[in-house]
Formats: C-alpha cells, structure tokens, sequence
C-alpha cells in the first residue's frame, strides 16, 4: 500500500503543515524588530513608526471587524469597553513600549526579552491571582531569567542607554502578559479573530491619534523606502503571523504552537547579523539557549 494512502497520512500531513504556519508566524513576527531597526535609519521616531504600521495594517483588521459584526451578536456595553481596555494595553502599549525600547537595544535582547511573557503571565497569575507556582515552573523562570542577564550583561559593554532600552520592552512584555490574562475569558465567548480584529481597530484609533497629537501632520510625508517598510511591517509582520498563529493553533493546538514559537528568537539573532551587522556571539547564543530552554520547561507544565 502506497504510503501515502494510509490512515494517519492526511492527520500527519495537517500536523505539519499546522507546524509550519506557527514556524512561518513565529518568523514574520519577530522580524518587526528587524524591519522597526530599519525604518530607525531614516530618522523617524517611535511614534511615528507605530503609526505607519497600524495605519497599513488597518484595512484588513477592519474588514474583518465589519464581516464579524455582521455576523455575530451584537456587543454588550460591557465587552465594548472590555475591548477598549484590551486594545489599549496588549496593542497599543505594549507595542508602542517594544518599539520605543528598540531604539536602544539589539534585536536580539529585544526579543528575548519579549519571549519571556509567559513567564510574566505565569508571575502574574502568582501575586494577582494567588496561584501556586511548582519547583518545576520557579525552575524554568531561573533558567530564563539566567539566559536574559548573560544577554543584558553582554550588551552592557557596547554602551549606550541598554538599561532604558531594556526596560521599556520589559514593559511591553508584562503588558502584553496582562492582555493576555484579561483577554482569556472574552476570546472563550466572543472568538479570537472576532477579539483581535476589534481591538486592533481600537489600537489603530490611539495610535493614530497619538501622532497627530504629538506630531505635525507635515509627519506623514516621508521618503519612499518608509512607506515600503511600513507595509511590510503592518501586513507581513503584524496581519499575518496574527491569523497564521491562529491558524496554526486550530490545527496543532496552542501548546505545540507556542513551542514552534521558539524559532522566533533564534531567527531574529541570525537576521539581525544578516540584515543590520549586529554580531552573533557565544554570549547571546549561550543566553538565548538558557531562554528557550527555561520557555520549553514552561510550556511542557
């Protein structure tokens, strides 16, 4: 009998291919900090960056809060402004924090640093929410905290305002973490592409707005290779490794997807050498190791 024709072929073939799309996600996520490092050669700020990209990724968040609305219930008072609150701190903060911080880091620590939200979810749930942590979980947040000072500690040498810079993405890290948590209960009723797509037209509306408060609208015109970049990371790097994460979880479940995640960092270190001259070194490769593994631990409890 052909191979292929046997039982577990097509259950074996969803696997991979579920696989690769939280592989593919994981990628294109991570390289916004690549993409954010990029745009910071033409001389545009934080603020400005994050509103390019919400702008460019708005058309296809809106079509997908317009199809859902008409196709789903109307919101209670009560979720409109649940998902007011959720789009301004696990969208709009947490990235506006990520790319703030990206002006002062490598892409590397970046996004070590941002690996570890689970582990802010997991400390979160402890204080907050008064639940125990095992031997096996306070294990893993050691090996992970390790991996993120050998990193720190490295970066440290090179000078600059590492200290800030890595406290702004820790920031968006235990926001993105408290997005999480709060956001738990509405994705179980309301759906998570229907969730994601409503606060994301939310974040658009404050990020937006923050330019134009801050910044003159002369702020918009900018050189050609902006808006380019812009596109990328608003479709490529934000639109899509939303609903490819998604995807990936519907058909491998979200902890294989979280663990392919794991490819996120290890990615962005080799791109970054690749794409911007930041140096690999034994260092980092020893710190980012520490990191996935303590992740790994996690996800396996």
């Amino acid at each position: 009998m052909d191979k292929s024709t046997t039982p577990g072929a097509p259950a074996r073939a969803a696997f991979l291919s579920g696989l690769g799309i939280a592989i593919g996600g994981s990628v294109l996520f991570s390289t916004k900090a690549i993409v954010a490092k990029l745009l910071y050669r033409y001389h545009i700020d934080a603020v400005t960056l994050i509103a390019f990209r919400m702008l460019f990724s708005l058309p296809v968040f809106a079509a997908v809060a317009l199809w859902k609305m008409r196709s789903a219930p109307p919101l209670s008072a009560g979720d409109r402004w649940r998902i007011a609150g959720l789009g301004l701190v696990g969208y709009y903060l947490s990235s506006f924090l990520d790319f703030l911080g990206l002006q002062y880091i490598s892409v590397g620590l970046e996004r070590l640093i941002l690996f570890l939200t689970p582990t802010f979810v997991l400390l979160i749930s402890s204080t907050v929410l008064r639940q125990h942590i095992s031997r096996q979980q306070w294990m893993a947040l050691l090996i992970s905290y390790l991996g993120i000072v050998l990193v720190f500690v490295h970066d440290l040498q090179g000078g600059g305002n590492v200290v800030l810079g890595a406290a702004l993405v820790t920031g968006s890290a235990a926001a993105y973490a408290a997005y999480l948590l709060l956001s738990g209960e509405m994705v179980k009723r309301l759906g998570a592409i229907r969730l994601v797509s409503y606060a994301m037209c939310v974040s658009t509306v404050a990020c937006v707005g923050q330019f134009f408060l801050l910044r003159p609208a002369s702020g918009l015109l900018q050189p050609l290779p902006v808006y380019g970049l812009s596109l990328v990371n608003g479709i490529l790097c934000t639109v899509a490794p939303v609903f490819m994460t998604m995807t990936a979880v519907e058909r491998i479940g979200a902890g294989t997807a979280s663990q392919a995640g794991m490819i996120g960092p290890v990615s962005t270190l080799f791109l970054g050498a690749l794409l911007l001259g930041e140096p690999v070194t034994s260092w980092q490769l020893g710190g980012t190791a520490l990191v996935l593994s303590g992740i790994y631990l996690l996800s396996k409890k």
